[in-house]
């Protein structure tokens, strides 16, 4: 599988981030945490914080690959930063559709992830995508000092 990065200029010193694009299949869940996992190494981040981010990172892609209204082929962005003692994790897809928290009955083998995400993250959200159609669903963590 192959991942295509793009290098971005950070727009303040303290800022850094690091995106790729995957296929928009069930093995990119996996490939997207490798990435992370790699990216953060390098940052220097770890512990509770890199194993949260993980977990958030592993959601958001599951619910874009499983969830956005997308053609075939279209692929699923990553992106990964940190600014202002925050660690983001993004997924962008091409799908307008914008994710909702919703209560699982206990027999239900999925549709908790929102709401893992919702409790793990400091904050999340989700906005437009900046370059062409669909969203970006983001969650974010503080960074120790």
């Amino acid at each position: 599988m192959s991942a295509h990065t793009a290098p971005t200029q950070p727009a303040s010193p303290d800022m850094r981030e690091a995106q790729w694009q995957l296929p928009r299949n069930p093995r990119s869940a996996g490939h997207a945490r490798a990435l992370l996992r790699l990216q953060l190494t390098d940052w220097e981040i770890a512990g509770e914080v890199a194993d949260t981010a993980e977990l958030l990172l592993s959601e958001l892609v599951t619910n874009s690959i499983r969830h956005a209204r997308t053609p075939p082929g279209r692929e699923i962005g990553v992106r990964f930063a940190t600014y202002d003692r925050r660690l983001r994790v993004e997924v962008a897809d091409a799908s307008d559709h914008r994710p909702q928290p919703r209560e699982a009955a206990p027999e239900d083998e999925g549709g908790r992830g929102l709401t893992l995400v919702q409790s793990l993250a400091e904050r999340w959200g989700c906005c437009p995508r900046l370059h062409g159609i669909g969203k970006a669903t983001w969650a974010e963590l503080s960074l120790p000092r």
